[in-house]
């Protein structure tokens, strides 16, 4: 199976912007949809945002227009590009994948925002 390992969380001030990757240890050529989850201290894990195997994304209420979710084949790579952050936004992101027949996730990623 395929891992994900995420990177570039940190801490960052109101207004400031973090780009998030989530690499993957295979290829994602053939994956059906990946996304970005969060979990912040004390609630459900929400979904962020997704993009399927042909390039459609969706992002939550939420992050519209602040969020960009994008991938990059040849790298095997899923990105999250977030501006205008806020400290609602603090929570642990994880990355996940589906593929045909199973799915993945990777460990997770501290964002924090605050000033």
């Amino acid at each position: 199976q395929v891992q994900l390992v995420e990177s570039g969380g940190g801490l960052v001030q109101p207004g400031g912007s973090l780009r998030l990757s989530c690499a993957a240890s295979g290829s994602i050529f053939s994956i059906r949809a990946m996304g970005w989850y969060r979990q912040a201290p004390g609630k459900q894990r929400e979904s962020v945002a997704t993009i399927t195997s042909g390039g459609s994304t969706n992002y939550a209420d939420s992050v519209k227009g602040r969020f960009t979710i994008s991938r990059d084949n040849a790298k095997n790579t899923m990105y999250l590009q977030m501006n205008s952050l806020k400290p609602e936004d603090t929570a642990v992101y994880s990355c996940w994948g589906s593929w045909s027949t199973y799915e993945s996730w990777g460990q997770g990623t501290q964002v924090t925002v605050s000033s």
